[in-house]
């Protein structure tokens, strides 16, 4: 790896990284941001969801711009409406302007991540040194939500909630002063005309399907704003493929889709990513609920799983060497399956916090070698001109996935505790809990195993 290359390394890991950090540093704030802005208790999710549906509804399109009309010039913008929006968040006086400065954030973050991914993937030629960088780049992004985490509760504890928002700015700036410095403009691809009907479709369907998530996660799978969303972002989806197959300047060329290591690999993507992040979820409520830690408590908790997913990171490229992208996958869902399964011998003794640290650092490498081998295997094969296609659809994945678990993880325990009882003892958290862990681990085993029987080598393709 060359000097510049190493520069422009760890500039795109540094935007990917604060990028991450924004998924999760306000939520352990929510409740004093909505006494002092304003928010009702009812209306705090906006605060998150404003912006992951922005992350992910927008993903696809803005990766696919990056191709047509330059990756550098769409990752300096991203960067740039990135420091907006957090300062108009900093300085929010009401929740109008706060939802709007969030809206900006995951716009940034949907133009920002495909961005920096196919920047990343086309500074380095398929083999190690890739899988290098892209392993770095995923341990620090999978970090990055735990130190949201951790860093939301300090700042909000010692500071104020709005240095949450601050702390991105001057980040914003160095990556704006180094960036038309260090990186090279993309070779535009063949098709000049953006495919307006498909970019809209997709990405309403996009929109439809995260908020339909995030309503059942909030009220239920029998509320008709979450069913109802999702069944019409599927139809949209069948739209969107139907009309993509007869489109001269597809926005997702059908023959991408058709390829094995795109679909399946991007499928390891989704599954992986929904695991992890949903079984974070049900563990604050057992440390919170059972184990009685503060938020920033068990915030402190889960960075073992941020230590975890940065040795993940650092090995996956070695694994990937020595047994190829597909068992790489194959190794870290399973074991990532095995450590999830061993905390269905937490309880409500503190030594059960023992079980928790140890699960979730073995489980925090498994899970990253996994995604690392997912991102390596959904962008290999592929010309320079549709790197940024590749990864707007990983960054697709991965918005879906984190999307997803919780949803379904919340469905299980509010399941459970309606059989245990919904009093919120110890004992009857623990029992709803249960079941979510039990069911997870499920999920990363049979997400081994469709991996193991259907993805396939893929054809090499000329840049």
């Amino acid at each position: 790896m060359t000097g510049r290359q190493r520069l422009i390394m760890v500039l795109l890991l540094t935007a990917s990284f604060t990028l991450a950090v924004d998924f999760s540093i306000l939520n352990v704030a929510l409740p004093r941001i909505g006494a002092d802005v304003g928010f009702s208790l009812d209306h705090l999710q906006w605060i998150a969801t404003s912006f992951a549906l922005c992350a992910a509804g927008f993903t696809l399109f803005f990766g696919r711009v990056a191709d047509l009309f330059g990756r550098k010039r769409l990752f300096i913008t991203g960067m740039a409406l990135l420091g907006i929006g957090s300062l108009v968040g900093g300085l929010a006086p009401d929740p109008g302007l706060l939802l709007v400065a969030r809206v900006a954030q995951g716009l940034a973050t949907a133009a920002v991540t495909p961005a920096a991914l196919s920047l990343l993937t086309t500074s380095f030629p398929e083999g190690p040194l890739r899988d290098k960088a892209l392993g770095l780049n995923g341990s620090l992004m999978a970090a990055g939500f735990t130190a949201g985490a951790i860093l939301g509760g300090l700042l909000t504890d010692l500071l104020s909630w709005r240095w949450a928002f601050f702390i991105n700015i001057p980040i914003a700036i160095c990556v704006l002063i180094l960036a038309p410095k260090l990186l090279t403009e993309s070779a535009r691809g063949n098709r000049t005309k953006l495919d307006v009907r498909g970019a809209v479709t997709v990405t309403l369907a996009l929109l439809l399907l995260v908020f339909g998530l995030t309503t059942a996660g909030e009220k239920g799978w029998v509320e008709p704003l979450a069913w109802g969303p999702l069944a019409a972002g599927v139809v949209l989806f069948i739209v969107f493929f139907l009309m993509e197959k007869n489109t001269a300047h597809a926005l997702v060329p059908v023959t991408i889709l058709r390829r094995n290591n795109i679909a399946w690999g991007n499928i390891a993507g989704i599954l992986a990513f929904a695991t992890e992040t949903s079984l974070v979820f049900v563990l604050t409520l057992y440390l919170q609920q059972v184990l009685g830690y503060t938020p920033l408590g068990a915030g402190l908790a889960f960075a073992v799983l941020g230590i975890g997913t940065v040795v993940g990171g650092i090995i996956a490229p070695k694994l990937i060497g020595k047994l190829g992208n597909k068992n790489t996958i194959i190794t870290g869902l399973s074991i990532q399956a095995a450590a999830t399964g061993s905390l269905l011998f937490i309880n409500t003794s503190q030594t059960s916090l023992i079980i928790v640290l140890i699960a979730t650092f073995i489980g925090g490498v498994a899970n990253l070698a996994a995604i690392v081998g997912f991102m390596v295997t959904a962008t290999t094969g592929l010309p320079d001109t549709e790197q940024g296609l590749a990864t707007g659809l990983t960054t697709m994945s991965q918005q879906i996935g984190i999307t997803m678990g919780i949803p379904v993880m919340s469905t299980i325990i509010a399941a459970s505790l309606l059989h245990h009882g919904n009093g919120g003892a110890p004992d009857q958290v623990v029992h709803a809990v249960l079941p979510a862990i039990g069911i997870n681990a499920a999920l990363c085993l049979a997400a081994a195993l469709l991996i193991a029987l259907f993805l396939r080598r893929p054809a090499p393709v000329a840049a």
